[in-house]
Protein backbone atom coordinates (compact mmCIF):
# COMPACT_ATOMS: atom_id res chain seq x y z
CA UNK A 1 0.00 0.00 0.00
CA UNK A 2 1.30 3.46 -0.86
CA UNK A 3 0.97 5.88 2.01
CA UNK A 4 1.42 9.59 1.58
CA UNK A 5 2.84 10.88 4.83
CA UNK A 6 1.60 14.25 5.99
CA UNK A 7 3.30 15.97 8.94
CA UNK A 8 1.43 15.48 12.18
CA UNK A 9 1.75 18.89 13.80
CA UNK A 10 0.38 22.29 12.73
CA UNK A 11 3.92 23.64 12.50
CA UNK A 12 5.01 20.78 10.28
CA UNK A 13 2.21 21.51 7.81
CA UNK A 14 3.72 24.94 7.13
CA UNK A 15 7.35 24.18 6.22
CA UNK A 16 7.80 27.60 4.63
CA UNK A 17 7.64 29.22 8.08
CA UNK A 18 11.02 30.35 9.34
CA UNK A 19 12.73 28.65 12.26
CA UNK A 20 12.34 31.88 14.23
CA UNK A 21 8.58 32.13 13.94
CA UNK A 22 7.48 28.51 13.73
CA UNK A 23 7.22 27.40 17.37
CA UNK A 24 5.73 30.42 19.19
CA UNK A 25 2.01 30.31 18.37
CA UNK A 26 1.84 26.54 18.44
CA UNK A 27 3.62 26.29 21.77
CA UNK A 28 1.54 29.03 23.40
CA UNK A 29 -1.62 27.15 22.47
CA UNK A 30 -0.13 23.91 23.68
CA UNK A 31 0.78 25.19 27.11
CA UNK A 32 -2.51 27.01 27.64
CA UNK A 33 -4.05 23.55 28.11
CA UNK A 34 -2.35 23.17 31.50
CA UNK A 35 -5.25 24.98 33.20
CA UNK A 36 -5.87 25.26 36.94
CA UNK A 37 -4.07 22.01 37.82
CA UNK A 38 -0.66 23.47 36.96
CA UNK A 39 0.28 24.42 40.53
CA UNK A 40 -0.65 21.05 42.00
CA UNK A 41 1.17 19.26 39.20
CA UNK A 42 4.26 21.40 39.77
CA UNK A 43 4.35 20.60 43.47
CA UNK A 44 4.07 16.85 42.90
CA UNK A 45 6.60 16.95 40.05
CA UNK A 46 9.05 18.96 42.17
CA UNK A 47 8.86 16.37 44.94
CA UNK A 48 9.37 13.48 42.53
CA UNK A 49 12.25 15.28 40.81
CA UNK A 50 14.10 16.18 44.01
CA UNK A 51 13.71 12.59 45.27
CA UNK A 52 15.15 10.97 42.15
CA UNK A 53 18.75 10.67 43.35
CA UNK A 54 17.61 8.86 46.48
CA UNK A 55 14.94 6.72 44.83
CA UNK A 56 17.33 5.54 42.09
CA UNK A 57 20.06 4.30 44.43
CA UNK A 58 19.19 0.61 44.08
CA UNK A 59 17.50 0.75 40.68
CA UNK A 60 20.43 1.41 38.35
CA UNK A 61 21.11 -1.31 35.73
CA UNK A 62 24.80 -0.36 36.01
CA UNK A 63 25.76 0.02 39.69
CA UNK A 64 28.35 2.74 39.10
CA UNK A 65 25.63 5.13 37.89
CA UNK A 66 24.59 8.17 39.92
CA UNK A 67 22.75 11.41 39.32
CA UNK A 68 24.83 14.56 39.63
CA UNK A 69 21.72 16.75 39.79
CA UNK A 70 17.94 16.75 39.39
CA UNK A 71 15.98 19.99 39.20
CA UNK A 72 12.43 20.88 38.18
CA UNK A 73 12.10 23.74 35.69
CA UNK A 74 8.91 25.69 35.12
CA UNK A 75 7.83 26.21 31.54
CA UNK A 76 9.96 28.99 30.15
CA UNK A 77 11.65 30.37 27.06
CA UNK A 78 15.02 28.87 26.20
CA UNK A 79 17.74 29.77 23.70
CA UNK A 80 19.47 26.49 22.83
CA UNK A 81 23.10 26.53 21.72
CA UNK A 82 24.06 25.06 18.36
CA UNK A 83 25.22 21.47 18.84
CA UNK A 84 27.27 19.45 16.32
CA UNK A 85 25.14 17.18 14.20
CA UNK A 86 21.82 18.39 15.64
CA UNK A 87 19.02 20.44 14.04
CA UNK A 88 19.20 24.05 15.16
CA UNK A 89 16.35 26.01 16.73
CA UNK A 90 17.37 29.69 16.62
CA UNK A 91 15.28 32.02 18.73
CA UNK A 92 13.43 31.22 21.92
CA UNK A 93 11.68 27.93 22.51
CA UNK A 94 8.99 27.68 25.13
CA UNK A 95 9.96 24.53 26.98
CA UNK A 96 7.40 22.66 29.09
CA UNK A 97 7.73 22.11 32.80
CA UNK A 98 10.20 19.28 33.23
CA UNK A 99 12.65 17.58 35.57
CA UNK A 100 16.19 18.03 34.25
CA UNK A 101 18.78 15.50 35.37
CA UNK A 102 22.46 14.88 34.72
CA UNK A 103 23.93 11.44 35.32
CA UNK A 104 27.37 9.85 35.43
CA UNK A 105 28.39 6.25 34.59
CA UNK A 106 31.73 4.40 34.66
CA UNK A 107 34.03 7.00 36.18
CA UNK A 108 37.58 5.75 35.68
CA UNK A 109 41.17 6.62 34.80
CA UNK A 110 42.25 5.64 31.29
CA UNK A 111 45.54 4.13 30.11
CA UNK A 112 46.51 7.65 29.03
CA UNK A 113 46.12 8.96 32.60
CA UNK A 114 42.97 10.96 31.72
CA UNK A 115 39.85 10.87 33.91
CA UNK A 116 36.89 9.56 31.91
CA UNK A 117 33.18 9.02 32.52
CA UNK A 118 30.01 8.57 30.48
CA UNK A 119 27.76 11.53 31.20
CA UNK A 120 24.13 11.84 30.18
CA UNK A 121 21.49 14.57 30.19
CA UNK A 122 17.84 13.63 30.64
CA UNK A 123 14.72 15.82 30.56
CA UNK A 124 11.43 14.44 31.92
CA UNK A 125 8.37 16.53 31.04
CA UNK A 126 5.58 16.71 33.62
CA UNK A 127 3.03 16.24 30.84
CA UNK A 128 4.58 13.04 29.46
CA UNK A 129 3.31 11.34 26.32
CA UNK A 130 4.52 7.91 27.47
CA UNK A 131 7.43 7.80 25.03
CA UNK A 132 11.24 7.87 25.19
CA UNK A 133 13.58 9.68 22.78
CA UNK A 134 17.37 9.16 22.53
CA UNK A 135 19.12 12.09 20.83
CA UNK A 136 22.16 11.13 18.74
CA UNK A 137 25.48 12.91 18.85
CA UNK A 138 27.71 14.46 16.21
CA UNK A 139 31.34 14.72 15.16
CA UNK A 140 33.65 13.35 17.84
CA UNK A 141 30.96 13.94 20.51
CA UNK A 142 32.48 14.92 23.89
CA UNK A 143 29.55 17.18 24.80
CA UNK A 144 26.63 15.97 26.85
CA UNK A 145 24.04 17.52 24.48
CA UNK A 146 21.01 19.66 25.18
CA UNK A 147 18.50 16.77 25.50
CA UNK A 148 15.83 18.76 23.67
CA UNK A 149 15.32 16.13 20.99
CA UNK A 150 15.80 18.11 17.78
CA UNK A 151 13.67 16.64 15.00
CA UNK A 152 13.63 19.03 12.03
CA UNK A 153 12.87 22.61 11.06
CA UNK A 154 9.34 21.35 10.39
CA UNK A 155 8.66 20.32 13.99
CA UNK A 156 9.17 21.48 17.56
CA UNK A 157 11.73 19.40 19.45
CA UNK A 158 10.70 16.15 21.11
CA UNK A 159 10.68 17.59 24.66
CA UNK A 160 7.97 20.02 23.56
CA UNK A 161 5.93 17.16 22.10
CA UNK A 162 5.97 15.38 25.47
CA UNK A 163 8.86 12.94 25.04
CA UNK A 164 11.34 12.11 27.77
CA UNK A 165 14.64 12.95 26.06
CA UNK A 166 18.21 11.84 26.76
CA UNK A 167 21.54 12.85 25.21
CA UNK A 168 25.09 11.84 26.15
CA UNK A 169 28.78 12.60 25.61
CA UNK A 170 29.79 9.01 24.62
CA UNK A 171 32.35 8.65 27.38
CA UNK A 172 34.70 11.61 27.08
CA UNK A 173 34.55 15.34 27.80
CA UNK A 174 35.93 17.88 25.35
CA UNK A 175 36.52 20.31 28.22
CA UNK A 176 38.71 17.98 30.28
CA UNK A 177 39.98 15.26 27.93
CA UNK A 178 41.32 17.59 25.24
CA UNK A 179 45.06 17.47 24.55
CA UNK A 180 46.45 19.86 21.90
CA UNK A 181 49.46 17.60 21.34
CA UNK A 182 47.16 14.73 20.40
CA UNK A 183 44.59 16.40 18.17
CA UNK A 184 42.79 18.31 20.93
CA UNK A 185 39.27 16.86 21.27
CA UNK A 186 40.29 13.73 19.35
CA UNK A 187 42.79 12.81 22.08
CA UNK A 188 40.40 10.32 23.70
CA UNK A 189 41.42 7.95 20.90
CA UNK A 190 44.59 7.25 22.90
CA UNK A 191 42.47 5.29 25.40
CA UNK A 192 40.95 2.03 24.05
CA UNK A 193 37.92 2.09 26.36
CA UNK A 194 37.12 5.68 25.42
CA UNK A 195 37.35 4.73 21.76
CA UNK A 196 34.95 1.80 22.26
CA UNK A 197 32.57 4.00 24.28
CA UNK A 198 32.59 6.53 21.43
CA UNK A 199 31.87 3.83 18.89
CA UNK A 200 29.08 1.96 20.63
CA UNK A 201 29.70 0.86 24.23
CA UNK A 202 28.24 3.98 25.88
CA UNK A 203 24.97 3.68 23.98
CA UNK A 204 23.35 0.74 25.72
CA UNK A 205 24.32 1.77 29.26
CA UNK A 206 22.92 5.28 28.73
CA UNK A 207 19.71 3.98 27.17
CA UNK A 208 19.18 1.56 30.05
CA UNK A 209 20.02 4.15 32.71
CA UNK A 210 17.66 6.71 31.18
CA UNK A 211 14.85 4.17 30.85
CA UNK A 212 15.33 3.21 34.51
CA UNK A 213 14.90 6.86 35.53
CA UNK A 214 11.81 7.12 33.33
CA UNK A 215 10.25 4.09 35.07
CA UNK A 216 11.04 5.47 38.52
CA UNK A 217 9.83 8.98 37.77
CA UNK A 218 6.56 8.12 36.04
CA UNK A 219 5.86 4.78 37.71
CA UNK A 220 5.72 2.94 34.39
CA UNK A 221 8.02 2.21 31.47
CA UNK A 222 7.82 3.98 28.13
CA UNK A 223 5.28 2.57 25.68
CA UNK A 224 7.53 3.32 22.70
CA UNK A 225 11.21 4.21 22.41
CA UNK A 226 12.84 6.13 19.54
CA UNK A 227 16.35 7.07 18.46
CA UNK A 228 17.07 10.02 16.14
CA UNK A 229 20.49 11.02 14.88
CA UNK A 230 22.46 12.15 11.84
CA UNK A 231 26.11 11.70 10.84
CA UNK A 232 27.83 10.23 13.92
CA UNK A 233 24.31 10.07 15.33
CA UNK A 234 23.34 8.03 12.27
CA UNK A 235 26.16 5.61 13.07
CA UNK A 236 24.84 5.39 16.64
CA UNK A 237 21.38 4.52 15.34
CA UNK A 238 22.87 1.77 13.18
CA UNK A 239 24.91 0.50 16.16
CA UNK A 240 21.72 0.21 18.20
CA UNK A 241 19.94 -1.71 15.43
CA UNK A 242 22.88 -4.10 14.94
CA UNK A 243 24.33 -4.53 18.45
CA UNK A 244 21.40 -3.70 20.75
CA UNK A 245 18.37 -4.41 18.55
CA UNK A 246 15.67 -4.48 21.23
CA UNK A 247 16.31 -1.03 22.70
CA UNK A 248 14.21 0.98 20.23
CA UNK A 249 10.96 0.55 18.33
CA UNK A 250 12.02 3.09 15.73
CA UNK A 251 15.30 4.61 14.55
CA UNK A 252 16.10 7.55 12.29
CA UNK A 253 19.71 7.06 11.11
CA UNK A 254 20.40 10.09 8.92
CA UNK A 255 23.52 10.23 6.71
CA UNK A 256 24.89 7.29 8.70
CA UNK A 257 28.60 7.33 9.43
CA UNK A 258 28.51 3.56 9.75
CA UNK A 259 31.81 3.28 7.85
CA UNK A 260 33.51 6.08 9.78
CA UNK A 261 37.11 4.77 9.68
CA UNK A 262 36.87 4.11 5.93
CA UNK A 263 35.30 7.53 5.35
CA UNK A 264 38.21 9.10 7.26
CA UNK A 265 40.55 7.44 4.73
CA UNK A 266 38.44 9.02 1.97
CA UNK A 267 38.97 12.43 3.60
CA UNK A 268 42.74 11.96 3.36
CA UNK A 269 42.30 10.86 -0.27
CA UNK A 270 40.42 14.07 -1.06
CA UNK A 271 42.97 16.20 0.78
CA UNK A 272 45.70 14.70 -1.37
CA UNK A 273 43.61 15.20 -4.51
CA UNK A 274 43.20 18.90 -3.77
CA UNK A 275 46.84 19.28 -2.73
CA UNK A 276 47.99 17.69 -6.01
CA UNK A 277 45.97 20.30 -7.86
CA UNK A 278 47.69 23.12 -5.97
CA UNK A 279 51.30 21.89 -5.88
CA UNK A 280 53.72 19.18 -6.91
CA UNK A 281 53.20 15.67 -5.57
CA UNK A 282 54.28 15.09 -1.94
CA UNK A 283 54.74 18.81 -1.33
CA UNK A 284 53.26 20.29 1.84
CA UNK A 285 50.45 22.59 0.79
CA UNK A 286 49.16 25.27 3.19
CA UNK A 287 45.65 24.24 4.21
CA UNK A 288 44.59 27.87 3.89
CA UNK A 289 45.19 27.61 0.13
CA UNK A 290 42.70 24.79 -0.39
CA UNK A 291 39.89 27.27 -1.02
CA UNK A 292 41.79 28.44 -4.13
CA UNK A 293 41.58 25.05 -5.82
CA UNK A 294 38.08 25.78 -7.14
CA UNK A 295 36.28 29.12 -7.17
CA UNK A 296 32.55 29.31 -6.64
CA UNK A 297 32.27 29.96 -10.38
CA UNK A 298 34.26 26.80 -11.08
CA UNK A 299 31.97 24.68 -8.94
CA UNK A 300 28.95 26.22 -10.63
CA UNK A 301 30.39 25.18 -13.99
CA UNK A 302 30.74 21.63 -12.69
CA UNK A 303 27.20 21.66 -11.31
CA UNK A 304 25.81 22.89 -14.61
CA UNK A 305 27.71 20.18 -16.48
CA UNK A 306 26.21 17.53 -14.20
CA UNK A 307 22.73 18.92 -14.81
CA UNK A 308 23.36 19.02 -18.56
CA UNK A 309 24.41 15.37 -18.48
CA UNK A 310 21.86 13.96 -16.04
CA UNK A 311 19.02 16.33 -15.10
CA UNK A 312 16.59 14.89 -17.64
CA UNK A 313 17.20 11.25 -16.73
CA UNK A 314 14.18 11.26 -14.40
CA UNK A 315 11.96 12.66 -17.15
CA UNK A 316 12.05 16.33 -16.12
CA UNK A 317 14.61 19.12 -16.32
CA UNK A 318 14.15 20.87 -13.00
CA UNK A 319 17.63 21.59 -11.64
CA UNK A 320 17.74 18.35 -9.64
CA UNK A 321 19.34 14.99 -10.48
CA UNK A 322 16.53 12.70 -9.40
CA UNK A 323 17.92 9.59 -11.12
CA UNK A 324 21.25 9.96 -9.36
CA UNK A 325 22.18 6.30 -9.73
CA UNK A 326 22.25 6.77 -13.52
CA UNK A 327 24.49 9.84 -13.38
CA UNK A 328 27.89 8.29 -14.03
CA UNK A 329 31.35 9.59 -14.82
CA UNK A 330 30.85 8.26 -18.35
CA UNK A 331 28.02 10.77 -18.76
CA UNK A 332 29.51 13.72 -16.91
CA UNK A 333 33.17 13.75 -17.94
CA UNK A 334 32.50 14.26 -21.68
CA UNK A 335 30.43 17.33 -20.83
CA UNK A 336 33.12 18.61 -18.47
CA UNK A 337 35.78 18.12 -21.14
CA UNK A 338 34.01 20.68 -23.32
CA UNK A 339 34.50 23.24 -20.54
CA UNK A 340 38.29 22.85 -20.43
CA UNK A 341 40.19 26.11 -20.98
CA UNK A 342 41.75 26.35 -24.42
CA UNK A 343 44.28 28.87 -23.17
CA UNK A 344 44.65 30.72 -19.86
CA UNK A 345 42.33 29.73 -16.99
CA UNK A 346 39.31 32.02 -16.56
CA UNK A 347 36.07 31.88 -14.59
CA UNK A 348 34.36 30.59 -17.72
CA UNK A 349 36.34 27.35 -18.01
CA UNK A 350 38.05 24.59 -16.04
CA UNK A 351 41.65 23.45 -16.14
CA UNK A 352 42.63 19.89 -17.04
CA UNK A 353 44.08 19.54 -13.53
CA UNK A 354 40.76 20.50 -11.95
CA UNK A 355 38.94 17.79 -13.89
CA UNK A 356 41.61 15.24 -12.97
CA UNK A 357 41.17 16.17 -9.28
CA UNK A 358 37.38 15.84 -9.49
CA UNK A 359 37.59 12.49 -11.24
CA UNK A 360 39.94 11.23 -8.54
CA UNK A 361 37.69 12.48 -5.73
CA UNK A 362 34.55 10.93 -7.17
CA UNK A 363 36.24 7.57 -7.76
CA UNK A 364 36.99 7.29 -4.05
CA UNK A 365 40.14 5.98 -2.35
CA UNK A 366 41.98 2.87 -3.44
CA UNK A 367 45.40 1.34 -2.93
CA UNK A 368 48.08 0.51 -5.50
CA UNK A 369 46.38 -2.76 -6.43
CA UNK A 370 43.16 -0.90 -7.21
CA UNK A 371 41.27 -2.27 -4.18
CA UNK A 372 38.57 0.15 -3.00
CA UNK A 373 39.12 1.47 0.51
CA UNK A 374 35.72 3.13 0.97
CA UNK A 375 33.21 4.00 -1.76
CA UNK A 376 32.80 6.08 -4.87
CA UNK A 377 30.50 9.14 -4.90
CA UNK A 378 27.52 10.12 -7.05
CA UNK A 379 27.83 13.05 -9.43
CA UNK A 380 25.26 15.53 -8.18
CA UNK A 381 24.46 19.19 -8.74
CA UNK A 382 24.89 19.92 -5.03
CA UNK A 383 28.63 20.26 -5.60
CA UNK A 384 28.00 23.99 -6.03
CA UNK A 385 26.44 24.24 -2.57
CA UNK A 386 28.24 25.63 0.47
CA UNK A 387 28.27 22.25 2.21
CA UNK A 388 30.40 20.46 -0.37
CA UNK A 389 32.81 23.40 -0.58
CA UNK A 390 33.32 23.84 3.17
CA UNK A 391 34.07 20.19 3.80
CA UNK A 392 36.38 19.74 0.81
CA UNK A 393 37.92 23.17 0.24
CA UNK A 394 36.89 25.51 3.03
CA UNK A 395 34.82 28.64 2.56
CA UNK A 396 35.56 30.75 -0.49
CA UNK A 397 36.62 33.70 1.71
CA UNK A 398 39.08 31.47 3.57
CA UNK A 399 37.51 32.09 6.99
CA UNK A 400 36.41 28.45 7.42
CA UNK A 401 39.11 25.84 6.81
CA UNK A 402 38.38 22.61 4.92
CA UNK A 403 36.63 20.37 7.43
CA UNK A 404 38.17 17.27 5.87
CA UNK A 405 41.40 18.68 7.33
CA UNK A 406 40.19 20.42 10.49
CA UNK A 407 38.10 17.46 11.67
CA UNK A 408 39.32 14.61 9.50
CA UNK A 409 43.08 14.76 10.04
CA UNK A 410 43.15 14.64 13.82
CA UNK A 411 40.39 12.01 13.92
CA UNK A 412 42.13 9.70 11.45
CA UNK A 413 45.38 9.97 13.42
CA UNK A 414 44.01 9.59 16.94
CA UNK A 415 40.72 7.69 16.72
CA UNK A 416 40.51 5.60 13.57
CA UNK A 417 43.95 3.99 13.32
CA UNK A 418 45.94 1.66 15.60
CA UNK A 419 48.25 2.59 17.11
CA UNK A 420 47.11 6.23 17.28
CA UNK A 421 49.52 8.88 16.01
CA UNK A 422 50.35 12.07 17.86
CA UNK A 423 49.39 14.99 15.62
CA UNK A 424 49.03 18.44 17.11
CA UNK A 425 45.79 20.36 16.97
CA UNK A 426 47.28 22.88 14.53
CA UNK A 427 45.43 22.89 11.21
CA UNK A 428 48.59 22.52 9.16
CA UNK A 429 49.75 19.57 11.23
CA UNK A 430 46.51 17.74 10.42
CA UNK A 431 46.88 18.65 6.73
CA UNK A 432 50.48 17.40 6.62
CA UNK A 433 49.47 14.12 8.27
CA UNK A 434 46.76 13.54 5.67
CA UNK A 435 49.04 14.54 2.79
CA UNK A 436 51.62 12.00 3.99
CA UNK A 437 49.04 9.23 4.53
CA UNK A 438 50.00 6.12 2.54
CA UNK A 439 47.02 4.13 1.30
CA UNK A 440 49.00 0.89 1.19
CA UNK A 441 50.95 1.27 4.44
CA UNK A 442 48.51 3.25 6.61
CA UNK A 443 44.98 2.33 5.48
CA UNK A 444 45.16 -1.19 7.01
CA UNK A 445 45.66 0.44 10.42
CA UNK A 446 41.90 0.93 10.75
CA UNK A 447 41.68 -2.88 11.12
CA UNK A 448 44.79 -3.28 13.28
CA UNK A 449 45.00 -4.43 16.92
CA UNK A 450 47.86 -4.59 19.43
CA UNK A 451 48.52 -5.39 23.09
CA UNK A 452 46.62 -2.27 24.23
CA UNK A 453 43.90 -2.12 21.59
CA UNK A 454 42.36 -5.60 21.65
CA UNK A 455 39.74 -4.54 19.09
CA UNK A 456 40.31 -2.44 16.00
CA UNK A 457 38.89 0.98 15.23
CA UNK A 458 36.72 -0.72 12.60
CA UNK A 459 35.37 -3.18 15.17
CA UNK A 460 34.72 -0.42 17.71
CA UNK A 461 33.31 2.36 15.57
CA UNK A 462 31.80 0.93 12.39
CA UNK A 463 28.19 -0.23 12.19
CA UNK A 464 28.24 -1.49 8.60
CA UNK A 465 26.68 -4.94 9.11
CA UNK A 466 23.72 -5.78 6.88
CA UNK A 467 22.47 -8.36 9.38
CA UNK A 468 19.43 -6.71 10.96
CA UNK A 469 17.64 -9.97 11.64
CA UNK A 470 17.29 -9.39 15.38
CA UNK A 471 16.09 -5.80 14.86
CA UNK A 472 13.50 -7.02 12.38
CA UNK A 473 12.41 -9.87 14.65
CA UNK A 474 11.87 -7.36 17.47
CA UNK A 475 9.52 -5.35 15.24
CA UNK A 476 11.92 -2.43 14.79
CA UNK A 477 11.53 0.14 12.00
CA UNK A 478 14.25 2.33 10.54
CA UNK A 479 14.33 5.32 8.17
CA UNK A 480 17.64 6.41 6.61
CA UNK A 481 17.54 9.87 4.95
CA UNK A 482 20.76 10.70 3.11
CA UNK A 483 21.78 13.64 0.92
CA UNK A 484 23.02 12.69 -2.54
CA UNK A 485 25.64 15.50 -2.35
CA UNK A 486 26.83 14.55 1.14
CA UNK A 487 30.63 15.16 1.00
CA UNK A 488 31.34 13.24 4.23
CA UNK A 489 29.55 9.89 3.89
CA UNK A 490 28.77 8.66 0.40
CA UNK A 491 25.17 7.72 -0.28
CA UNK A 492 26.60 5.06 -2.61
CA UNK A 493 27.93 3.28 0.49
CA UNK A 494 24.48 3.53 2.09
CA UNK A 495 22.81 2.18 -1.05
CA UNK A 496 25.32 -0.69 -1.23
CA UNK A 497 24.53 -1.52 2.40
CA UNK A 498 20.80 -1.42 1.73
CA UNK A 499 21.19 -3.76 -1.24
CA UNK A 500 23.00 -6.18 1.06
CA UNK A 501 20.13 -5.92 3.55
CA UNK A 502 17.75 -6.67 0.67
CA UNK A 503 19.65 -9.81 -0.29
CA UNK A 504 19.74 -11.08 3.29
CA UNK A 505 16.00 -10.47 3.62
CA UNK A 506 15.03 -11.99 0.27
CA UNK A 507 13.87 -8.68 -1.18
CA UNK A 508 11.73 -7.76 1.85
CA UNK A 509 13.97 -5.10 3.44
CA UNK A 510 11.31 -2.42 2.96
CA UNK A 511 9.20 -4.24 5.54
CA UNK A 512 11.38 -2.64 8.21
CA UNK A 513 13.91 -0.21 6.69
CA UNK A 514 13.56 2.61 4.15
CA UNK A 515 16.40 4.65 2.60
CA UNK A 516 15.43 8.14 1.44
CA UNK A 517 17.91 9.79 -0.97
CA UNK A 518 17.62 13.60 -1.14
CA UNK A 519 19.03 14.98 -4.44
CA UNK A 520 21.24 18.04 -3.99
CA UNK A 521 21.38 17.81 -0.20
CA UNK A 522 24.72 18.03 1.57
CA UNK A 523 25.64 16.54 4.96
CA UNK A 524 22.48 16.32 7.11
CA UNK A 525 21.00 19.35 5.32
CA UNK A 526 21.70 22.30 3.06
CA UNK A 527 22.43 22.53 -0.64
CA UNK A 528 20.13 23.05 -3.64
CA UNK A 529 17.62 20.56 -2.30
CA UNK A 530 14.25 19.98 -0.71
CA UNK A 531 15.94 19.49 2.65
CA UNK A 532 13.11 20.47 5.01
CA UNK A 533 11.07 17.44 6.05
CA UNK A 534 9.79 15.57 9.10
CA UNK A 535 11.09 12.02 9.01
CA UNK A 536 10.45 11.45 12.70
CA UNK A 537 6.70 11.96 12.40
CA UNK A 538 6.71 9.42 9.56
CA UNK A 539 8.63 6.97 11.73
CA UNK A 540 6.10 7.30 14.55
CA UNK A 541 3.24 6.63 12.13
CA UNK A 542 5.07 3.55 10.86
CA UNK A 543 5.81 2.18 14.34
CA UNK A 544 2.52 3.00 16.03
CA UNK A 545 0.03 2.90 13.14
CA UNK A 546 1.67 0.56 10.61
CA UNK A 547 1.74 3.33 7.98
CA UNK A 548 4.94 2.70 6.01
CA UNK A 549 6.48 5.90 4.55
CA UNK A 550 6.69 5.30 0.79
CA UNK A 551 6.89 9.08 0.34
CA UNK A 552 7.53 12.03 2.63
CA UNK A 553 6.85 15.56 1.48
CA UNK A 554 9.92 17.82 1.59
CA UNK A 555 10.28 21.54 0.97
CA UNK A 556 13.11 23.63 -0.49
CA UNK A 557 14.43 26.40 1.77
CA UNK A 558 14.67 30.12 1.01
CA UNK A 559 18.33 29.94 -0.06
CA UNK A 560 17.67 27.39 -2.83
CA UNK A 561 17.00 28.28 -6.50
CA UNK A 562 13.34 27.32 -5.95
CA UNK A 563 12.12 28.51 -2.51
CA UNK A 564 9.08 26.59 -1.22
CA UNK A 565 9.29 23.94 -3.96
CA UNK A 566 7.94 20.64 -2.66
CA UNK A 567 8.92 17.16 -3.72
CA UNK A 568 8.18 13.69 -2.45
CA UNK A 569 11.16 11.94 -0.91
CA UNK A 570 10.84 8.41 -2.24
CA UNK A 571 11.95 5.16 -0.65
CA UNK A 572 14.87 3.77 -2.65
CA UNK A 573 14.91 2.45 -5.36
CA UNK A 574 11.89 4.56 -6.33
CA UNK A 575 12.44 8.12 -7.52
CA UNK A 576 10.08 11.06 -7.99
CA UNK A 577 8.56 11.20 -11.49
CA UNK A 578 6.55 14.14 -12.80
CA UNK A 579 3.00 13.13 -13.72
CA UNK A 580 3.03 15.36 -16.81
CA UNK A 581 0.65 18.11 -15.73
CA UNK A 582 0.44 20.75 -13.04
CA UNK A 583 3.15 22.86 -11.45
CA UNK A 584 6.57 21.26 -11.17
CA UNK A 585 6.93 23.13 -7.87
CA UNK A 586 4.19 21.03 -6.23
CA UNK A 587 4.81 17.54 -4.88
CA UNK A 588 1.20 16.61 -5.62
CA UNK A 589 2.16 16.35 -9.28
CA UNK A 590 4.87 13.73 -8.70
CA UNK A 591 4.71 9.98 -8.16
CA UNK A 592 7.26 7.69 -6.56
CA UNK A 593 8.05 4.88 -8.99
Amino acid sequence: MTVKHEPATPAARTPALSRLTMPAAFLSALFSLAGSNAMAGSTEAAQRCSALSQSMQHLWPERSTHLASAELHAKAAYDPPAMPGEPRHPGSLLLPEHCETFGVIHERTGVDGQHYAIRFHLRLPTEWNGRFFFQGGGGTNGVVGDALGGISVASPPAIVLGYAVVSQDSGHDNATNSNPARGATAAFGFDPKARADYGHASLKVVAEAAKAVVRAYYGRKAEYSYFVGCSKGGEEGMAFAQRYPTEFNGIVAGAPGFSLPRAAIAEAWEVQSVAALLAAKDASVPAAQFSNAFSDADLKLVSNAILEACDADDGLKDGMVGAFAECSAAKVLPVLSVKVCSAEKTSQCLSDAQIVALKRIYEGPHNRTGANLYSDWPWDAGIAGAGWRIWTLGSSDGHIPPLHVALGGSSLAAIFTTPPTEVSAALQAAADYEMAFDFDRDAPKIYAVNSIYKTSAWDDISARSADLSRFRAAGGKMIVPHGVSDPVFSINDTIAWYNEVQRLNHGEAQEFVRVLPIPGMAHCGGGPATDQFNVFSALVDWVEHAQAPDRIIATAGPATPWPNRTRPLCAYPSIAHYNGSGSIEDAENFTCQ
